[in-house]
C-alpha cells in the first residue's frame, strides 16, 4: 500500500511530529512531502533540515496536487475552520488533541468531513479503540461486567513552564491547563466508555508554575447514565513516571485496572498492564491480565490505520462526530466552572 503524502502545517509541536514520519513508527506508513509555518525563518530552516519541501502558506500547500493530506499541528481554538479548508481542497487531515474548543464547529466540521469522503483523523479521541481500550471491552463481554460504574484517571508530567504569551497562558483557550492539555486523553477515554456527560466539577491551583493557568487540576464527571469519572492531571509530579497512564474502572461485577502500583511502565513507550479482578466461587481473585508493550495512548497515533481510510478501506467501530463532540463539551463546562464556582452542567 501506497504511502499518504502528507505536510505537517504548524512547527511547534509539529516538528515532533515530522520526526516520527521520517525515522518512526509513522515512517511505514507515511511520507513527510513538506513542512508549513507562519514563522518563515523557521519553516526554511526546517525543510532544510528535514530534506523537505517548504511551503510559504497553508494555501500553497493546498494548491499541490501532490499533497494528499495535511498534518495540521496549530492551536486548538479555530482550527474547524482550517480542516475545513483543507477537505474542500479534496485533502485528508491527521491533527491532534484537543480538536477544537468549540463542540459546534468541531461536529459540523466532521460531519461535513464524512459528506466529502474525507478523512479526519485525531490521536485523541483515536479513530478506533485504542488496543486499552479494546482490552476493556473485550472483557466487559467475555466476563459479563454489567454496567460500568465508575473510574478514577491519574496523568502527570514534571514541568517547570514560564509565560510565553502562547494560548497555554489564556484560560479562556486553555481551560484549567493539566485537564486541558494531559487530562483530554482521559476525558476522551472516559466519554467511551460512558457515554455522554450530564455535569462537572473541577478545583485546581497553581504550585509552581510561572504561567497565569493552573499547574494542578481534579475534573469529576457524572454522566446521564449514572456512572462518575474523577480525573487527576498535574504538571507538578517529579517521580520519573512521565505521564502516567493509570485507570481504576469499576464495573458492577468486576474491576480493571491499568498501571496501578509502583510495578508498571514508566516510560511513555513502555506499554500498558492491565488486570480484571472479580469474585470467583465466592473469593475475590484476578480473573484475567494483559500486557501491551510499546503502547501508551499520550503518545499514540493510528497511523497504519489513517492509511488505510485514506486508502479507501472501510474500518468498522469508526468514532463519530457525536462522540468526539462531546469530549469537547465536557471541556466547554470546564471552562465555564472555572470561573462560575468550579461546577457547571453540560449544555
Amino acid at each position: 500500500m501506497d504511502k499518504v503524502k502528507l505536510v505537517v502545517v504548524g512547527l511547534n509541536f509539529g516538528k515532533a511530529i515530522c520526526e516520527q514520519i521520517l525515522r518512526g513508527p509513522g515512517s511505514p506508513f507515511l511520507e513527510l512531502a513538506g513542512v508549513c509555518d507562519v514563522d518563515a525563518a523557521r519553516v526554511e530552516a526546517a525543510g532544510r533540515e528535514l530534506g523537505v519541501r517548504a511551503y510559504a502558506s497553508l494555501e500553497q500547500v493546498l494548491a499541490d496536487p501532490r499533497v494528499e493530506a495535511v498534518g495540521l499541528f496549530t492551536k486548538p481554538a479555530g482550527r474547524a475552520e482550517l480542516v475545513r479548508a483543507v477537505i474542500r481542497a479534496g485533502k485528508h487531515v491527521l491533527t491532534t488533541k484537543p480538536f477544537e474548543i468549540s463542540s459546534e464547529a468541531a461536529r459540523d466540521v466532521l460531519v461535513e468531513a464524512r459528506q466529502l469522503g474525507r478523512i479526519v483523523a485525531i490521536n485523541s479521541p483515536s479513530a478506533t479503540l485504542t488496543p486499552d481500550l479494546a482490552q476493556v471491552a473485550k472483557w466487559r463481554d467475555e466476563f459479563d461486567l454489567g454496567r460500568p460504574v465508575g473510574a478514577r484517571f491519574d496523568v502527570w508530567g514534571n514541568y517547570f513552564e514560564t509565560a510565553d504569551g502562547s494560548w497555554y497562558d489564556d484560560p479562556a483557550l486553555c481551560p484549567v491547563a493539566p485537564i486541558y492539555r494531559i487530562g483530554i486523553y482521559t476525558i476522551n477515554d472516559a466519554v467511551r466508555l460512558f457515554g455522554k456527560a450530564a455535569r462537572i466539577q473541577v478545583i485546581s491551583s497553581r504550585i509552581r508554575t510561572g504561567r497565569p493557568t493552573p499547574d494542578n487540576a481534579q475534573l469529576s464527571i457524572l454522566f446521564e447514565s449514572g456512572a462518575i469519572a474523577s480525573i487527576f492531571a498535574s504538571f507538578c509530579v517529579g517521580d520519573g513516571d512521565s505521564y502516567r497512564n493509570a485507570m481504576t474502572l469499576n464495573f458492577e461485577r468486576g474491576t480493571v485496572y491499568r498501571n496501578i502500583g509502583a510495578v508498571q511502565p514508566t516510560s511513555h513507550l513502555g506499554g500498558s498492564e492491565m488486570g480484571l479482578v472479580m469474585m470467583v466461587d465466592g473469593v475475590r481473585a484476578v480473573k484475567a491480565q494483559a500486557v501491551l508493550s510499546g503502547f501508551n495512548p499520550h503518545h499514540a497515533y493510528q497511523w497504519d490505520i489513517f492509511q488505510r481510510l485514506v486508502r479507501g478501506d472501510q474500518t468498522p467501530d469508526l468514532i463519530t462526530p457525536d462522540e468526539v463532540a462531546a469530549g469537547i463539551r465536557i471541556t466547554e463546562a470546564v471552562a465555564v466552572a472555572q470561573f462560575a464556582g468550579g461546577v457547571a452542567d453540560i449544555k
